[in-house]
């Protein structure tokens, strides 16, 4: 893939990485900033890209790594501030539905996240986080067990 190509696909996903990149970090300069250092190190492996059709999911990939060395670094990052629900939930549901997805295993937050908030297909979500399909799924089925078990619990199923 040639430079010029590879800067247009790069302004393609621009958007697309830095709801991303806000919706990990919830800090417009930390977004920003994960958005430039993503760009810096596609820019710098793009030799690495083998198949141009996967060009989103490696540069998705890319940025979640930049993402979670940014996190690893500020020991600022809580999923509970990141996960954006949709607007017509009330404000008190949506900090609950946050503090109960905040109580699943990290590698669940993660796959809740990019399935049900930015509608990633599991087969996307497999090479995003380089597991095999089987695994998202299962892992997938039992977020989903959990936080059923949490809303029975409360009698709110």
């Amino acid at each position: 893939m040639d430079e010029q190509a590879f800067l247009y696909l790069l302004k393609q996903y621009e958007q697309t990485m830095y709801r991303m990149a806000f919706a990990y970090l919830k800090n417009e300069h930390d977004a920003i900033e994960a958005v430039q250092e993503a760009t810096y190190r596609s820019l710098k492996k793009k030799h690495t890209l083998k198949e141009s059709a996967y060009f989103g999911t490696w540069l998705v990939r890319i940025l979640l790594n930049v993402c979670h060395d940014m996190r690893n670094k500020s020991m600022r990052f809580h999923l509970q501030e990141d996960i954006e629900i949709e607007e017509n939930v009330h404000t008190h549901d949506r900090f609950e539905m946050t503090d109960i997805i905040t109580k699943l295993p990290k590698e669940q937050q993660e796959l809740i996240f990019l399935k049900y908030f930015h509608d990633y297909r599991n087969q996307d979500i497999a090479a995003i986080q380089n597991i095999p399909e089987g695994t998202v799924k299962s892992r997938l089925h039992s977020a989903l067990k959990k936080l059923r078990l949490y809303f029975q619990e409360k009698g709110e199923l």
